[in-house]
């Protein structure tokens, strides 16, 4: 857990994402404790209370010239969609989202249905994503950097294991 989350966020670093905050997710637990331990110098992580908060800290990152991150579960995307599609994808505010992705497997029953829907809601949005590929980490984020320094847009990487 703990290599992957270290690997994920030392990518990340490569192409200057160093401001994080998010939400918490179990899913994402070894990334929020790399980052509440300080792991990495000059990686800065900021705790949200919600999503949409999450985004808008991220966003304010974003229009100052710095590239930002939002870590959530998948749960969470409900509640930042209107920040997301009343902002970020109107004015071209780019920010990552770094989703996992809870009831993709057997889960508590409570992610059931935005499991099985979540990358339709992605799609109806227009937010690009990537899946991770944990045995190719670094692929898997240059492949969706690629994507947001093309588009200049948000977009997402889709995390299904514990990291």
């Amino acid at each position: 857990m703990t290599s992957d989350s270290k690997a994920i966020i030392k990518s990340l670093k490569k192409h200057n994402y160093i401001f994080y905050t998010g939400v918490p997710c179990s899913l994402l637990k070894g990334i929020f404790l790399e980052l509440e331990n300080n792991t990495f110098e000059n990686v800065r992580y900021f705790p949200a209370i919600k999503e949409d908060s999450a985004v808008g800290l991220a966003s304010g990152f974003s229009l100052s010239g710095n590239k930002s991150v939002v870590l959530m579960q998948n749960s969470g995307l409900g509640y930042c969609l209107n920040v997301l599609t009343s902002f970020n994808l109107i004015y071209d505010v780019p920010i990552l989202l770094i989703i996992s992705w809870r009831g993709y497997t057997s889960d508590a029953v409570e992610h059931d249905v935005i499991g099985k829907k979540m990358l339709d809601i992605l799609n109806a949005v227009d937010i690009s994503y990537q899946i991770l590929d944990l045995g190719n980490i670094d692929n898997s984020i240059d492949s969706v950097v690629d994507t947001l320094n093309t588009t200049k847009r948000a977009a997402a990487l889709i995390i299904k294991d514990n990291v």
